[in-house]
């Protein structure tokens, strides 16, 4: 991988053995979809922190990045937890094994656990916060006009982004669909309503009103 598939808009993936470990992992294991969009979100994640000031481990943010979504992957359509979940223990047994302090691999664990949690991450470490900015910026656009379109064009021509509305709902369905319970409470009950016949949603207001309790 050469320097130019590594730098854009002043922003350059860490060349660290980890990171490029990472890296690896990540295109060999996951689709081109999910690649170059776990790319952008660490551009993206690291141009609002820049926008920010806020201070950050570019090895730390970057490994929140290419592994957030590594949970929609097939092989943990069984698992019955949240692919947030099934994501952030993939990381952390990679990080482990390289020998990351703990502090480190719970930081990254956190940020992707909490990276469709809206509301809360942002009050938290740097890396923690900037996973989420960097996914919110990617996939709903929030803060699109925070970054300068000059430098948002330098991270798409690098990581392309063809027809990713469609796609990435359509990795988001094909994710949680095999485990519907893992949605409740969160966004994607939204994404399993829209795409899914027959979905039911689960009613917090109806399951303190059905609870055993008398009162």
């Amino acid at each position: 991988m050469n320097h130019t598939d590594d730098s854009a808009a002043g922003i350059s993936v860490p060349d660290t053995k980890v990171a490029r470990e990472a890296t690896e992992l990540v295109r060999d294991c996951t689709s081109d979809l999910i690649y170059h969009h776990s790319r952008r979100v660490y551009w993206f994640g690291s141009l609002q922190g820049r926008n920010r000031g806020l201070s950050f481990d570019p090895e730390l943010l970057y490994i929140g990045a290419m592994f957030h979504d590594l949970g929609l992957d097939t092989r943990f359509h069984g698992s019955g937890r949240r692919f947030e979940v099934d994501g952030a223990d993939e990381a952390r047994r990679f990080l482990q094994g390289h020998g990351v302090p703990d502090d480190s691999v719970r930081r990254v664990w956190t940020a992707i656990a909490l990276h469709t949690t809206p509301g809360i991450p942002e009050f938290m470490e740097p890396e923690i916060a900037l996973v989420t900015a960097g996914v919110e910026y990617d996939v709903l656009g929030i803060g699109f006009h925070d970054i300068d379109e000059a430098d948002r064009l330098a991270v798409t021509t690098l990581h392309p982004r063809p027809n990713f509305k469609r796609e990435i709902l359509k990795a988001f369905t094909d994710g949680i669909a095999p485990k519907p319970e893992t949605a409740f409470g969160n966004v994607k009950d939204d994404v399993l309503a829209h795409f899914v016949p027959g979905h039911r949603h689960t009613d917090f207001v109806e399951i303190i009103q059905n609870s055993p309790w008398p009162a």
